[in-house]
């Protein structure tokens, strides 16, 4: 198999993707991968997209960074916090408020 394009993308992206394939035609990673991402995509893949782009244009997040906070989908400053404790950078109060806004907004539109 030859690699076409590299880019990271959500889980919710990932089951749309594996939903387009036949489970009879996937191999066992691709079923536990299917498995996984049915249980716990948290958003619909537009959504996700929607809020990994408006992370990165707003909060000046990494592309990686945005993906991983979409994934989860805090709820609290204290969850970003603990991402951000990862990703060994500070981010002010004020920025994490704004990306609990842009994934509170994205909730309430769907």
């Amino acid at each position: 198999m030859e690699i076409l394009k590299k880019e990271v993308i959500s889980i919710s992206e990932v089951k749309k993707i594996l939903e387009n394939t036949e489970l009879e035609k996937m191999d066992q990673i691709q079923r536990w991968t299917f498995d996984y991402v049915n249980k716990f995509a948290k958003t619909s893949p537009d959504m996700s997209r929607s809020i990994i782009k408006e992370l990165v244009e707003k909060c000046d997040l990494k592309e990686e960074e945005a993906v991983e906070i979409t994934n989860s989908m805090p709820t609290s400053i204290e969850e970003l916090r603990s991402f951000t404790f990862g990703w060994k950078k500070l981010i002010l109060t004020d920025t994490l408020n704004k990306m609990l806004e842009i994934i509170n907004k994205d909730k309430q539109d769907s």
